[in-house]
């Protein structure tokens, strides 16, 4: 299994990282610190997170550990935060250049996206 807070793999290794609904589950800046690194430069992160567009923060609260806590306040017994706008300043603190895409209607029916969700891509620099 990978750790994405500490990933057993040579900087600069990888063209591609994709990251679809883990972030929530992990320390996110290790994560996307680490997913940095193995990038080579032009390399890109393609991410997905459960974002919520209308909060400015991100809620996450270390207080909240229990599976039943966790499913009330985060939506997923799993999860330890819920994303707010500020996803996209979180991506960029680790080092990437960012862009999103949303897909259409169709669009997201052939590619079994959610509806409205918002997909991240960072890029490494060169």
């Amino acid at each position: 299994m990978l750790n994405l807070e500490a990933i057993e793999q040579s900087d600069a290794t990888w063209d591609v990282v994709i990251a679809n609904h883990v972030l929530e589950h992990v320390n996110d800046a290790l994560a996307l610190s680490e997913m940095h690194r193995i990038l080579r430069p032009g390399g890109r992160l393609i991410a997905t997170v459960p974002l919520v567009e209308g909060w400015d923060q991100t809620y996450e609260d270390p207080n909240v550990t229990s599976r039943v806590e966790r499913q009330l306040h985060f939506g997923q017994e799993d999860h330890v935060r819920y994303y707010g706008r500020d996803f996209r300043e979180r991506v960029r603190a680790a080092g990437f250049e960012l862009t999103e895409f949303v897909a259409t209607g169709a669009e997201t029916a052939r590619h079994g996206l959610v509806p409205g969700e918002r997909v991240f891509i960072g890029r490494k620099r060169l």
